[in-house]
């Protein structure tokens, strides 16, 4: 985070607890981002927050410090049952559920709070004796938790913090009857401290705070624009015979760090895939049916350094965090204006700078214009010339492996894959 993108508030300005103060300082920190600085002072007051920011502002450093004091200052009712989580942090997706993790591993290493992690496609037997095993904060996915609530294998009635991250994707992919089915099973709002994020406070997100939570205060960090202020900006207009030459040339001149291709199908991802390592390349291929372990490795791969291109559809577009990400390329244009805005809020993030690059093939072009006019401004013409279309070789294409049983597919495969049956209407 470089010091324009901080605030002069400290965390030392705080009343927080000795050992949460160790954690923060352990993990880097020592002074408030917008977001941190507007919403802990509520938050840390026993208030509920509804917190509107950018990706990339420090929204989980201030739900996860917030969480954390709350816990710690409050303490459990004695008759709590040890399969009676304190604390519920929810997130609309595996990746983010796992980034959200790791996060609270760093700041809370001194609380002594013990963390629990649940998200579908992996894991069920040993996620469920974990929970069995009892845990102080849980977070998770929301089928995979529905799916243990069912069961009974935690109770939601000590719970004393609710955190709802990402609230506008949880509508996106569908989650808000499982999100509104959780909340009803907690302690009434006035018993717990509640926060809400989310990109944008909507009137549907709006709604749902106002329904579920205890008078929450709004706090909105708007940015200067619409997308990270240090991002460069460049479109280029090729043919669709263009894209892979274009995407080469565009690799070999420009001077490449670590660099995300999206693209709009799981089709064109493998052809994209095999084409850059018929030429060479190593990289990470991430889409919604990758299994759990090999999505994890390759994030983890991607975010190391060990490869440095991912090729992926929009389930790396939100929620994750993957530092110093030199180019987002946008080798298909997205059809909806704020997949643009999220994926190249991928570069660029916490104030270093990006490079977002986008084909607008004739297939995708018709997008361009309400995406101009979403961001407010119009984005500068690359030029094709002959020296950047690189000669592709012949693509590499893997035989595809069968599915195994029962892996789910859908918006976010996985994660509802052991729901119950009985709970899917059945087809006539």
């Amino acid at each position: 985070m470089t010091d324009k993108h901080l605030t002069n508030i400290r965390f030392t300005d705080f009343d927080l607890s000795p050992e949460l103060l160790q954690g923060i300082e352990s993990a880097g920190f020592s002074r408030c981002t917008p977001i941190q600085a507007e919403t802990l002072p509520i938050a840390l007051a026993g208030k509920d927050v509804s917190g509107q920011a950018q990706t990339g502002t420090g929204k989980t450093a201030a739900f996860l410090i917030a969480t954390y004091n709350h816990l710690l200052k409050n303490p459990p009712p004695p008759d709590r049952h040890l399969t009676s989580p304190r604390a519920i942090i929810l997130a609309p997706t595996r990746e983010l559920a796992v980034q959200i993790h790791k996060d609270a591993e760093a700041i809370g290493k001194f609380t002594g709070l013990k963390l629990g992690l649940v998200y579908g496609g992996t894991g069920y037997e040993s996620q469920r004796l974990q929970l069995e095993a009892g845990v102080d904060i849980l977070i998770g996915t929301p089928g995979r938790l529905i799916d243990y609530f069912k069961q009974r294998i935690f109770s939601l009635m000590a719970v004393q913090v609710m955190v709802l991250d990402e609230a506008d994707r949880m509508f996106d992919l569908g989650f808000i009857k499982d999100i509104r089915y959780l909340f009803r099973r907690m302690p009434q709002p006035a018993q717990r401290l509640n926060l809400l994020f989310s990109a944008t406070l909507s009137h549907r997100v709006q709604e749902l705070a106002y329904e579920h939570m205890n008078n929450p205060q709004p706090v909105e960090i708007e940015p200067d624009q619409i997308t990270a202020d240090q991002v460069e900006e460049l479109v280029f207009y090729p043919s669709k015979e263009e894209k892979i030459p274009l995407l080469l040339g565009i690799l070999k001149s420009h001077p490449v760090e670590r660099v995300l291709i999206f693209v709009n199908t799981k089709r064109v991802s493998e052809r994209v895939a095999g084409y850059l390592e018929g030429n060479g390349y190593r990289l990470a291929l991430l889409t919604g049916d990758v299994p759990q372990k090999k999505r994890l490795s390759l994030l983890e791969a991607f975010t190391s350094g060990d490869l440095n291109i991912m090729v992926a559809t929009d389930v790396a577009a939100r929620g994750l965090h993957i530092p110093a990400v030199s180019h987002v390329i946008n080798f298909d244009l997205p059809q909806d204006v704020e997949d643009y805005v999220h994926r190249i809020g991928r570069t660029a993030r916490a104030g270093a700078k990006g490079d977002a690059i986008s084909f607008a093939c004739d297939e995708f072009v018709f997008s361009l214009p309400e995406i101009e006019e979403y961001i407010g401004h119009k984005i500068p013409v690359g030029q094709i010339g002959a020296d950047l279309l690189v000669e592709s070789k012949p693509p590499v294409f893997k035989p595809r492996k069968p599915r195994p049983p029962g892996s789910g597919r859908g918006r976010n495969s996985g994660d509802r894959s052991r729901r119950p049956r009985t709970s899917r209407p059945r087809r006539a």
